[in-house]
């Protein structure tokens, strides 16, 4: 992937921090939650390196899969899982919603899906040698944690430390998040 030098410059002067504490990720039921995705998403384009996306809420996590979801047809109606997990990742980059625009993404474009942008800043964060990427959700108000932990430069841990199943189409519902709703 060919890096953007002034995009690496300008993430190069943002601090990092250690990040110690509990993050959620939503599943599929029996999937390994420590599993990482080397497809797109919204802060990594395909094939470049394996993330996993966490967010700072158990709320956020369900956001997350129930926006995905409930463009499927059908709709998947089994329970989604949620995890705890416990993360110590020594260097993360954190960006706050008034840094995108300032970093190329417009904000009106921000929810949008594998955003090229956000796509860039993802993979320029990982080729820095960072843990991972603290930035806003775009699916619920709260933070995300993005692991990047079979990077070479990984100097963290992860571990599960519990797991509840969800019906992901009533929380949803609930929270006004799927269509028609």
């Amino acid at each position: 992937m060919i890096r953007n030098a002034e995009l690496l410059a300008k993430l190069e002067s943002y601090p990092t921090e250690r990040f110690e504490g509990v993050v959620y990720r939503a599943t599929r039921q029996n999937l390994n939650a420590l599993v990482t995705s080397r497809g797109a998403g919204r802060w990594m384009p395909p094939d470049v390196a394996n993330v996993l996306y966490t967010s700072m809420h158990w709320e956020g996590s369900l956001a997350e899969i129930s926006f995905h979801w409930s463009r499927f047809t059908p709709m998947p109606t089994k329970p989604a899982t949620v995890h705890t997990l416990q993360v110590n990742a020594r260097r993360t980059l954190r960006l706050l919603r008034v840094d995108l625009p300032k970093l190329g993404v417009p904000a009106s474009e921000f929810t949008m899906i594998n955003h090229p942008r956000t796509q860039q800043i993802g993979a320029a964060v990982e080729f820095l040698g960072c843990d991972g990427l603290i930035a806003p959700s775009a699916r619920w108000a709260c933070d995300n944690l993005i692991l990047f932990p079979d990077g070479a430069s990984f100097g963290g841990s992860l571990e599960v430390v519990q797991s509840e199943d969800v019906d992901w189409q009533v929380w949803a519902r609930e929270n006004r998040l799927l269509a028609g709703d």
